[in-house]
């Protein structure tokens, strides 16, 4: 299929060029305005506990949407909670917002709720809160959110109001991440094209691969825009895809490139060339890519719409970045022709140094082969020694604490951030750290009221109030509200000293879920803390059905490459070897804040979507460096006697042909994935710092050292498949080499086979 599409692109590139530019002007159009149609929530699961008494809370009450708070500060040393400048102001503020057709029902003011003083009004009097809720969740709530910053923010009457809270949080990294995108690309496409031109030495072949890329991300935006307009995609999947698909473009060009010259250097006719390249590294590119497409698609499987809509991305711009290469590589290169070496930007630089024409060099004469002969030599020595530097990289990953961003995923000097800082070092209760519980079924006065009093009763639980009246660890102490119950739904406020997203205060959510509730009633507990238990139960639940289908599609496609099922498991195991070092760096900069958080605030936790996202991304760039580096050992393999000397030599020939490939592309990869840790957004951060330490490690320690010391340590076995499976291979398996240069393109390659193992 790849012979034939190539041949068919060489026989008219100029048509395939215009048609190529006229989709990229209509896609660069319509997807231009792609962050517009992306949300910037979707970290819980909506199938939930906590999720569903949201619901209830809205649907019933109209009440427990995403919070604003806006913070009123006074003069120096004046009570803001009894001076009447700040009390007029308040009630002006509090008007205006219960005029807002998005505010909910039930705002929060010490004026109106003085059972509430301490967790209202700061330690030193001089400062309050009002708190509002907005309608439309995380999808619309942000913006609503913003509209209130801009109405209230300011100084009124020698008050100062500040706006905050969860729907500020969700607008600013909206607006963070927007900006952080632009600054990602400024720097990724600039430094990638100098290094390229170093690779290369060519200006054109060096514009090759970036413009590819860039064709790949404004192509998968279009993608993003149509599939936003049908389901939630998180507006951070817009950084996925300038990543990966400039990453990803460049990697595949990269090894076509560097193949159509190997080609050329044999002797072969320019469209000869090309049409080789294409059917042994045009294959390797299209295998890599449903590679990597599997890997990333298995994230469909999470409910949470934050991790789905990196499947949608992943898998959008995998298939764009493979198309785009596997396309507009050939007809640039029948239209270039010679000229894509042209303007060698290396011969200026041999002249200044006098240094020796460069020549074509045996792969035998490379530092790569002999690298990998010492390797080979030292097979077990190294491979344990490297086995163990993971293993103590990745032993910081046993301690792994995961959570729900809030604030602090902002830079300090973020308004939201500041505020709620404000609000955790000057206020005496946190409202944020409040537990909801909505009761469901019929319900008397006293039974209400007992149960609410158990839970006052829980330790460190300062007090607990319903419709039936407030408690404080046991003792009523005022009445309830009549609109804490309506029919046969019941809302208590539980407050509480303890961190939401710390140990205690998810050991806290387990006491009060113990709490025995009214018989014949469904209780649902909201709140940060329940919402973040809830959201990594989910995780938990659904990651072995996760990585299961990502192992198994792996192991599949791997076994379908090489005819082997030695090779795969050693993938799998070296790639979770490989992860796991780079887990165990992510807990240590980023849960426990060594290196100072790496600029970021450390909570002692890890946002619960990131490391499963990580993960997922990582894995299927490891198997791209996997497929790369089989494709060239499994060709030697296939020429050779099969003995264990053949064996030997194939790793050390495959290693040497691809190690310049697979370095620079995990060096031009890792530029870019290091451009999204300049993110002010700190989960963004750890995502592009653990991508790069990822790629890094996986392109060195396991590519140049455990791949050739585990082949060297089982040898002919590399290759063992049961005969059941070796036949099914033989059948099905996706082993079609090269076909000879001038066979005509209906011919099936098949016939031109070597022999399969």
């Amino acid at each position: 299929m790849l012979v034939r599409l190539t041949r068919l692109v060489i026989s008219m590139p100029k048509r395939v060029l215009v048609g190529a530019l006229i989709l990229l002007v209509v896609c660069g159009a319509y997807g231009a305005t792609a962050a517009q149609h992306l949300l910037a929530g979707g970290y819980s699961d909506p199938n939930s506990g906590s999720a569903r008494a949201q619901e209830v809370l809205d649907e019933t009450f109209n009440r427990g949407g995403i919070q604003v708070v806006l913070k009123l500060d006074g003069p120096a040393g004046v009570d803001i909670s009894r001076d009447p400048t700040a009390k007029a102001v308040g009630d002006e503020i509090i008007a205006d917002l219960n005029r807002n057709e998005y505010v909910q029902d039930q705002i929060l003011s010490v004026w109106a709720n003085p059972a509430l003083d301490s967790a209202l009004v700061s330690r030193d009097r001089t400062s309050t809160l009002v708190i509002a809720s907005l309608d439309g969740g995380e999808d619309s709530a942000p913006a609503h959110a913003e509209e209130i910053e801009a109405a209230f923010a300011g100084v009124r009457d020698g008050i100062t109001v500040q706006v905050g809270g969860q729907g500020l949080v969700f607008a600013q990294v909206n607006d963070q991440t927007s900006s952080d995108l632009l600054i990602a690309e400024a720097i990724a496409i600039p430094i990638t094209f100098v290094v390229l031109i170093f690779i290369f030495g060519g200006l054109l072949a060096a514009a090759v691969p970036v413009g590819i890329g860039i064709v790949s991300i404004i192509l998968t935006f279009a993608l993003l825009r149509v599939i936003g307009s049908l389901t939630d995609v998180s507006v951070f999947a817009l950084n996925l895809t300038t990543a990966l698909g400039l990453a990803l473009a460049i990697d595949y060009t990269l090894l076509l490139l560097t193949r159509y010259r190997e080609e050329v250097e044999h002797g072969l006719s320019r469209p000869d060339a090309i049409v080789r390249t294409l059917a042994t590294a045009g294959r390797t590119v299209a295998f890599s890519a449903v590679t990597v497409a599997l890997s990333l698609s298995a994230l469909v499987l999470f409910p949470q719409y934050f991790l789905r809509s990196f499947a949608f991305a992943g898998l959008g711009v995998v298939v764009v970045a493979a198309v785009s290469a596997l396309v507009l590589t050939p007809a640039v290169l029948m239209l270039l022709g010679d000229r894509i070496d042209a303007f060698d930007a290396r011969k200026p630089l041999r002249r200044v140094l006098r240094l020796p024409p460069s020549r074509p060099v045996e792969p035998e004469e490379t530092w790569w082969y002999r690298l990998v002969q010492w390797v080979l030599r030292h097979a077990l020595p190294v491979a344990a020694v490297v086995t163990v530097f993971l293993l103590v990289l990745g032993a910081p990953f046993l301690s792994i604490k995961m959570g729900f961003p809030d604030d602090r995923v902002l830079p300090e000097s973020a308004s939201s951030h500041a505020i709620q800082q404000e609000i955790r070092e000057d206020y005496e209760d946190d409202l944020s750290a409040a537990v909801t519980v909505v009761v469901r079924g019929p319900v008397d006065d006293q039974t209400l009221a007992a149960y609410t009093r158990a839970l006052s009763e829980v330790e460190d639980v300062n007090s607990a109030g319903s419709s039936a009246g407030t408690f404080v660890r046991g003792a009523p102490v005022a009445p309830g509200s009549p609109d804490d119950s309506r029919g046969d739904v019941h809302v208590l406020n539980v407050s509480t000293d303890r961190d939401p997203m710390s140990d205690g205060g998810i050991g806290q959510l387990g006491q009060l879920r113990a709490v025995a509730p009214p018989e014949g009633t469904e209780t649902l507990f909201t709140g940060l803390a329940a919402t973040t238990d809830d959201t990594v139960g989910s995780i938990y639940a659904h990651l072995p059905w996760v990585l299961g289908l990502i192992a198994i599609a792996t192991f599949v496609l791997l076994f379908l490459f090489t005819g082997s099922v030695v090779l795969p498991l050693k993938a799998l195991v070296l790639n979770v070897l490989s992860l796991s070092a780079t887990f165990g760096a992510m807990v240590w900069f980023f849960q426990e804040g060594h290196l100072g958080g790496l600029g970021t605030t450390a909570t002692g936790t890890l946002n619960a979507t990131m490391p499963v996202l990580l993960f997922c991304v990582a894995f299927g760039l490891s198997m791209d460096y996997e497929v790369f580096l089989l494709g060239r050992i499994r060709e030697e393999w296939l020429r050779s006697d099969r003995t264990r000397a053949a064996s030997d030599h194939a790793v050390a020939m495959g290693l040497a042909r691809t190690g310049r490939v697979i370095t620079a592309a995990a060096l031009l990869m890792s530029i870019v994935f290091a451009a999204i840790a300049a993110s002010e957004v700190s989960f963004m951060r750890m995502f592009g710092v653990g991508l790069t330490l990822a790629v890094l490690m996986d392109a060195t320690l396991i590519r140049m050292f455990l791949v050739p010391a585990f082949m060297r340590l089982v040898g002919r076995a590399n290759w063992w498949a049961p005969g059941p499976l070796r036949r099914l291979h033989d059948r099905i398996g996706l082993s079609e080499e090269a076909p000879e240069i001038g066979q005509p393109a209906e011919k099936s390659t098949a016939e031109t086979s070597p022999t399969r193992v």
